[in-house]
């Protein structure tokens, strides 16, 4: 009898161990087939095993066709008024009878033009000095010009072309010297590529020091920091934008003392738009704002991954906050918005109710919203503040492009000088100036 109980206990006790073991295995089934991916994390696309489907896209459609919308303005190859070459086309023999027409008068009918640029010719300019004799005996030498500085250099023309071609075409240096030798037929080496780009970074620091005063100054600054190898190792590049400059740096940690090297003062007029990361809330600022889109992201993997009513709330309240932000017009922001008022309090009721406690990432999520409540929707109190952090986005993703096309950077001194030609780049663009204009502007100057 009692072989036969221990013989039941024994086997209840292996039925827990059997369900437990079931439940954690259907966990881990749960985790399988609900991966993080670009649509529902902050995991970059690059990173996704299979790609998202576009039908489960956070972007909902807005109803417009494929292409061009109505009101958009075209653009096509114009004839200019004041052509470089002029060709004229005269017949000589008449078509029909064969006669002589070569001193018949000749009337205008029709013209055509075709675009083309000369071919490249390389330019060698020698400087040559003098010395004179006064009558006083005295021997007075010439001077060479400034930037004229050995036997042999390259000008700003090739500086500023290479610092285009590096930065913001983002070519690797073995193509920029295949480049000048096909189509200049001037050799570079890549070495010498390398050298003449740190002395033209090292001319542009004082448009970096005007850069980052600009960003500093400004009223609303967006944040944002991405990983990037230099030779093998990890390192980060953060960005710091505001309407008008762009401030890239790179760093070897992404902590706040990069922010506080970079901008020891903070921001202490600008609403910082950042995607949550905790270094950011260290930073002196007027107050923040929350990427609302990474938010979406993760709700939308609880939603799948636990089928969260929370989080279908949740998510849900984002939306209507971001479709409330599209109708409201600048003056209204000055007014009482019922609307708003209703998101703000179904903020904090949501925020109150309590999430699984088994779901750590779940639970981990709430925690940080209850944390940071205040910085959710303060888009919906200043008309410039977006619900979003893409411009910061945007300003870093360069970083990824150049090391697509070009591998990682060997060296820390070759990623801050990226990171310096690259704030200038993208300062040029956001102020509608030409980027190459501007880089030939820097390679006139000398470096301090």
């Amino acid at each position: 009898m009692n072989s036969y109980k221990e013989r039941i206990v024994e086997l209840e006790a292996k039925v827990v161990r059997l369900e437990a073991l079931i439940e954690k295995l259907l966990d881990h089934i749960d985790d399988l087939t609900h991966r993080k991916d670009s649509r529902n994390s902050s995991v970059p696309p690059s990173k996704d095993e299979n790609r998202p489907l576009k039908t489960k896209s956070l972007r909902a459609s807005k109803g417009k066709k494929v292409g061009g919308q109505p009101g958009h303005e075209g653009s096509t190859l114009e004839m200019t008024g004041s052509p470089d070459a002029i060709i004229e086309h005269q017949p000589k023999f008449c078509n029909h009878c064969g006669d002589d027409l070569s001193e018949k008068p000749a009337t205008f009918i029709q013209r055509r033009q075709v675009v083309d640029i000369p071919p490249i010719i390389t330019e060698f300019t020698e400087h040559r000095i003098f010395q004179k004799t006064c009558a006083c005996g005295h021997h007075t030498k010439a001077t060479f010009p400034s930037g004229v500085n050995s036997p042999i250099s390259y000008g700003t023309e090739i500086q500023a072309t290479i610092a285009y071609m590096h930065t913001r075409q983002y070519l690797p240096f073995e193509r920029m010297s295949e480049f000048f030798f096909d189509v200049c037929n001037l050799k570079i080496s890549q070495g010498t590529l390398c050298t003449l780009l740190k002395g033209f970074a090292e001319k542009a620091r004082p448009a970096y020091g005007l850069i980052a005063q600009k960003v500093e100054n400004g009223k609303l600054v967006g944040g944002d920091e991405t990983g990037a190898k230099v030779n093998g190792k990890k390192g980060w590049f953060w960005t710091f934008q505001s309407q008008a400059a762009t401030y890239i740096t790179f760093s070897n940690n992404r902590g706040t003392a990069t922010i506080e090297e970079n901008f020891p003062k903070g921001f202490m007029n600008a609403i910082l738009v950042h995607d949550c990361w905790r270094s950011y809330f260290q930073v002196k600022c007027k107050t923040h704002q929350i990427c609302i889109p990474h938010l979406l992201r993760e709700l939308v993997f609880f939603e799948e991954r636990y089928g969260s009513k929370w989080a279908i709330d949740f998510k849900e309240l984002l939306c209507q906050a971001m479709e409330l932000k599209r109708d409201l017009s600048p003056p209204q922001y000055l007014q009482p918005i019922p609307k708003r008022d209703e998101i703000m309090e179904r903020l904090s009721v949501l925020l109150l109710n309590s999430v699984p406690e088994n779901r750590k990432d779940l639970c981990a999520f709430h925690k940080r919203m209850q944390k940071y409540k205040e910085y959710v929707f303060t888009f919906l109190f200043y008309d410039q503040v977006p619900p979003d952090n893409n411009a910061s986005e945007r300003a870093i993703r360069n970083v990824k492009v150049k090391q697509k096309v070009s591998g990682q950077f060997k060296t820390q001194n070759g990623a801050k000088c990226y990171a310096i030609i690259r704030s200038v780049t993208d300062t040029c663009i956001k102020n509608g100036q030409n980027v190459l204009n501007a880089f030939k502007t820097i390679a006139k100057l000398q470096p301090e």
